[in-house]
């Protein structure tokens, strides 16, 4: 029996008098835009629309706007998905992904035909640059396909024979356990013949594609070395068109990213970092834009002013200068800095989140905005040109996001956290208050919109997010502060941004706390209920219990070195990471305790899960795990997260003393 609506009733009985609240099945409802890209002519802009309403995970879908009339246009039909949309030099087709394959169309949607299929790998790879690229002649469409790699056959096996480092994929369809060990390749079709041809082979991975302005050569990202599969390093090259050849661009020990040319053909820009040792997951050094010569002369960081993570750069249509988002205390803004030197402009400083933009010839810009009141809309210079839940948020409350900062324990930094407030509030009232904490650690939480916070707020509950340090949107220093540290400091950061919060709003309940997270998040709530008995309710999603089982049973296993410095069986590390498990001071735990996860996660695998549960029983603490089919790291399917919310609702009222 759904016990949900009971509660929900009994819950927001103090906020009957408001429209009604936003509750966790408006999940299959929302959209919002994805993708965001002009025309060459600025007259129409393509851009993808996220949905939930779906028998599986989210779908996109690709839509065609005239911004002078709002008018819209769909790709496809019903829930057909594409995605990926790009114009062809003279705005005449549109080139696109759909059912695995590359397809072109009129703007219209019309004639829609395919060119080539585009094949995908599990291979765990961070998030890339294009996979789509256009000659300037219009003609030719470089695109970046999968093929299978010389281990296939013996991974497919019975037995299963491993032999790569990196065997494990990051299966963000959640239904493969082994890398299928396919190598990503460079391909170019002629658009009138429907001729393909394969550029590049071997036993690397091609990608994150850019047709030079001579249509002589594109730029891709690669990692050359020779044991690749256990140390990461990006390099940027080029790749002579008519004859395959390659020249390297950069040799590096550091990481580049997503390279654009100058409109002149005779600059890149790109992001890179600067330190030797990045992993293939995440990485505590923010990504700045970077300049280097067409010949591979006078690589320079540009950006270095700008003291946070920034995103990938796009050339003005002058060349003058580059434009990039970049991360900044819980917001994502958008950047135009000159490449000739000079101050950096800010072009949208909303609060909010920019998500993909794309900028006209004239400078008009369109983007996707997340708001603290809605997920990502369209807009075009400021105008909301999209208002995709209008029938689901319209005239329900949404719950205030107030941000403000206090003096970690260390008096080292000023910490910031952002309180959603509750709904119903009144002079006399007291509401319960849960901690909800990013994962990463290096991501960052901020004021837009938060589905999850905004039905707890409709119940009356307030939450509490921590840019702890290690979170990004803080500057370099703030980054590191995590370095050597993990449940350390940084878990302090959360206790305090509680007692602050307490302090600070005495209609809080302290009675009645919860803490949550996913990821990092998940972990520091498997730690911090080792640390105090503060909380009433746990609910750890897809956390890490055991950092030395961690290490060696997920998919990128440069992480702990990263943050700290060497591997694991060097030095003292080893006790270092065990002392600093939460598994080790499960004794100490009184909480009761949820655990969320993925069955088939092997970002952080679910034994991690599977360890600390059985300890908390051992302990005698009420617990219970609830494991997700189909899942990787984190829950993607709507309908999952629908449920991951009402049972977080029914664990806490299960645990909270009745008011």
């Amino acid at each position: 029996m759904n016990r949900f609506p009971i509660i929900f009733f009994l819950m927001a009985a103090s906020v009957a008098a408001q429209p009604r609240a936003i509750v966790g099945g408006d999940q299959l409802r929302l959209r919002s835009v994805g993708e965001v890209q002009f025309s060459p002519d600025g007259k129409r802009i393509a851009y993808t629309v996220t949905n939930n309403d779906g028998p599986g995970r989210p779908y996109s879908q690709v839509w065609v706007m005239t911004p002078s009339d709002g008018k819209s246009i769909q790709f496809g039909a019903g829930k057909e998905a594409s995605s990926a949309p790009e114009w062809s030099p003279d705005g005449l087709s549109i080139a696109y992904q759909s059912d695995s394959k590359l397809m072109i169309a009129q703007p219209d949607g019309k004639n829609a035909r395919a060119l080539a299929p585009i094949l995908s790998t599990n291979s765990p790879l961070p998030s890339t640059g294009k996979r789509v690229s256009w000659s300037p002649d219009g003609k030719t469409i470089a695109f970046v396909s999968a093929v299978a790699g010389p281990e296939t056959e013996e991974a497919s096996g019975d037995p299963v024979v491993i032999t790569r480092y990196l065997y494990k994929p990051d299966d963000s369809e959640g239904n493969t356990r082994l890398n299928d060990n396919r190598r990503l390749h460079i391909f170019v079709v002629d658009v009138a013949s429907g001729r393909i041809r394969q550029l590049t082979d071997g036993n690397h991975y091609e990608h994150s594609i850019a047709w030079s302005p001579s249509g002589e050569e594109i730029a891709f990202v690669s990692n050359r070395e020779p044991n690749e599969d256990q140390f990461f390093n990006y390099d940027l090259l080029a790749l002579k068109v008519s004859d395959g050849s390659m020249r390297r661009l950069t040799t590096t020990e550091n990481a580049e990213y997503r390279p654009r040319w100058s409109p002149d053909g005779k600059t890149l820009a790109y992001q890179a970092t600067r330190r030797g040792l990045t992993d293939l997951e995440t990485t505590m050094e923010d990504t700045h834009v970077w300049l280097i010569g067409a010949d591979g002369s006078n690589r320079r960081e540009i950006s270095a002013m700008i003291d946070n993570r920034q995103g990938e750069p796009v050339w003005t249509a002058n060349g003058q200068a580059v434009c990039f988002t970049v991360q900044e205390r819980g917001n994502v803004r958008l950047y135009k800095l000159p490449v000739a030197g000079g101050k950096p402009d800010v072009l949208i400083a909303e609060r909010g989140t920019v998500g993909s933009w794309s900028m006209a010839k004239d400078g008009t810009l369109a983007y996707a905005l997340t708001t603290p009141s809605d997920l990502a809309q369209l807009y075009v210079n400021g105008k909301k040109m999209t208002d995709l839940n209008a029938a689901v948020l319209g005239g329900k409350p949404i719950a205030e996001v107030e941000a403000f900062t206090f003096v970690s324990n260390d008096n080292k930094y000023d910490i910031e956290a952002f309180l959603t407030k509750p709904l119903g509030m009144t002079a006399d009232s007291k509401h319960p208050l849960i901690v909800n904490i990013h994962g990463g650690p290096h991501g960052q939480s901020g004021p837009g919109f938060n589905l999850k916070n905004q039905v707890y707020a409709g119940l009356g509950w307030a939450t509490l997010m921590v840019n702890y340090r290690g979170s990004t949107g803080y500057g370099q220093k703030f980054a590191d502060a995590v370095f050597g540290d993990q449940n350390g400091n940084e878990a302090q950061d959360v206790l305090y941004a509680l007692s602050a919060a307490m302090r600070r709003n005495l209609w809080i309940d302290r009675d009645r706390l919860g803490v949550e997270g996913v990821s990092y998040g998940g972990q520091l709530s498997m730690w911090l209920i080792t640390q105090t008995n503060i909380f009433k309710a746990a609910i750890p999603i897809a956390g890490i219990s055991n950092l030395v089982s961690y290490n060696y049973m997920t998919y990128y296993n440069q992480y702990e070195q990263m943050e700290f410095g060497i591997f694991p069986h060097q030095g003292n590390l080893m006790d270092v990471l065990w002392e600093r498990s939460a598994l080790k001071h499960v004794a100490k735990v009184k909480t009761p305790t949820m655990l969320q996860h993925g069955e088939n996660d092997n970002d952080v695998p679910i034994a991690e899960a599977e360890q600390y549960y059985i300890a908390l029983r051992d302990v005698g603490v009420p617990a219970i795990m609830v494991r997700y089919p189909r899942e990787g790291h984190g829950l993607r399917e709507p309908k999952h997260i629908v449920d991951g919310i009402e049972r977080c609702i029914r664990w806490y009222v299960k645990y909270f003393p009745p008011k």
